[in-house]
């Protein structure tokens, strides 16, 4: 089951992938908790795709990102080496106050960092 955030289903899969490159790219970002929690699972995704590294996946992450390739060459470099020990959970969302005018509830979604062991 998936979130549908208010928007159309065009206009949702858009912010949702902008927000996801916004997050590979700074590696942190500031958004409201709904939208966090969605985000996260395309990330795992994305991830996932860039720990595969065929060329399926690359293709697949490139239709996902609207053939952003700096996007994807930093999720398939990158992360993918990043969290090659890892089988999930490559996300921490930190939860801040409410926004001022509508009381949504704001987060920090940012990458974990792998431990140095």
């Amino acid at each position: 089951m998936y979130r549908k955030l208010g928007r159309t289903n065009k206009h949702r899969k858009s912010m949702l992938s902008n927000l996801t490159k916004d997050l590979i790219m700074n590696e942190r970002i500031e958004t409201t908790e709904t939208r966090a929690k969605e985000v996260r699972k395309f990330l795992d995704k994305m991830v996932t795709y860039g720990k595969d590294g065929s060329l399926v996946s690359r293709r697949k992450a490139l239709a996902f990102f609207h053939n952003d390739n700096e996007v994807v060459s930093k999720v398939f470099n990158d992360l993918a080496k990043r969290y090659e020990k890892r089988n999930g959970g490559y996300t921490r969302i930190l939860k801040l106050t409410e926004r001022r005018g509508d009381d949504a509830l704001m987060v920090i979604l940012e990458l974990v960092e792998e431990d140095a062991k």
